[in-house]
């Protein structure tokens, strides 16, 4: 199989590259001590699952290194596991390599800022997401980090149920430019990431999934991205993006019926990126990258799935060609 961390061709466990990056150069296994949780007839995850505070809606465990195994811990957990998940939604079983293979193009093709992980597999064959945690101190404790729903102030009960998406990312542009000492760093990685999740059809980018997080030197900056997956594969009905693009529709949607170059270009200027800027970082994610079809042939996924998520790819790209030209009236004239 290939390398279940960075997909590399040929590797039957984790390359050199990500034991260092995932493992400080252990040679970790890629089958976990235990089965999962859905075979474990022990209470080995009821016992950790009480005593985890972690939001979301999927089930997380935390992991610690011991030696060259990972195993279950209830504090000081150094990565996190996303096991299947259970619901209603479709090809669940294929979650986990889902978002290991997206979260590998936003690094690999895209530079985007985001965690070490992999794929990992249970002793019962059962495959799951694996997510080094970016917030902890080199002397120990945690990086204080903050969601965008906390930084906004906004929660269930404030809101209703679903406050996660009562939002708009010009909003959560708003409050970058407000919080972030070095927002004009910060704004450019924001469209990066929203542009991206619109090409993959991430369309559970809600207001919890953008954090800020605390650097060493004690200011703010955005937080490696992290729930980067093709969501469509699970939900196909499900609406483009998790929050609207800007707080009022623009005529280009109101046109087409969907973002296209015109509004994230606007989206952009909007955050005080320069013009210029902004149609050198839109191009960047316009034009197909042959290493996104690369990747995709090397994931985990199923040869169905794996068509499906380069069929939606193309899909954006196309809708990102489109540039909007106001009809002229014609009676003024």
């Amino acid at each position: 199989m290939n390398c279940p961390g960075c997909l590399k061709a040929n590797e039957s466990a984790y390359c050199n590259r990500c034991r260092k990056l995932l493992f400080e150069g252990r040679k970790v296994d890629p089958y976990l001590p235990f089965d999962s949780p859905s075979h474990e007839s022990t209470d080995l995850f009821l016992d950790h699952t009480r005593k985890i505070s972690i939001s979301g809606v999927q089930v997380k465990y935390s992991l610690r290194l011991e030696g060259d195994q990972l195993q279950l811990t209830d504090q000081g957990g150094q990565y996190l596991l996303k096991p299947v998940p259970v619901g209603q939604f479709k090809h669940l079983d294929q979650a986990p390599a889902n978002e290991h293979l997206t979260m590998q193009i936003a690094r690999q093709v895209y530079q985007l800022n985001i965690p070490a992980n992999a794929l990992i597999f249970f002793r019962d064959g059962s495959p799951a997401y694996l997510v080094k945690r970016f917030d902890q101190k080199p002397e120990g404790g945690r990086f204080l980090q903050e969601d965008f729903a906390q930084i906004a102030q906004i929660t269930s009960e404030s809101h209703g149920l679903h406050y996660k998406y009562d939002l708009s990312y010009e909003a959560l542009g708003k409050l970058i430019r407000q919080y972030i000492p070095a927002y004009r760093i910060e704004v450019e990685k924001f469209l990066r990431l929203i542009l991206f999740n619109y090409i993959f059809s991430n369309g559970d980018a809600h207001v919890k999934n953008f954090s800020a997080i605390q650097t060493v030197q004690g200011d703010y900056v955005l937080t490696p991205a992290y729930d980067l997956l093709c969501t469509r594969i699970h939900s196909p009905n499900e609406s483009d993006m998790a929050l609207s693009l800007f707080e009022e529709f623009s005529k280009a949607y109101e046109a087409y019926g969907f973002y296209t170059y015109e509004d994230f270009y606007l989206f952009g200027q909007g955050l005080g990126i320069k013009p210029s800027r902004v149609e050198k970082i839109i191009g960047a994610f316009a034009e197909e990258k042959p290493l996104v079809k690369a990747i995709i042939d090397r994931s985990f996924l199923k040869e169905e799935i794996k068509e499906e998520y380069l069929r939606l790819y193309r899909d954006k790209l196309t809708r990102l060609e489109l540039k909007f030209e106001e009809p002229v009236d014609k009676s003024m004239k």
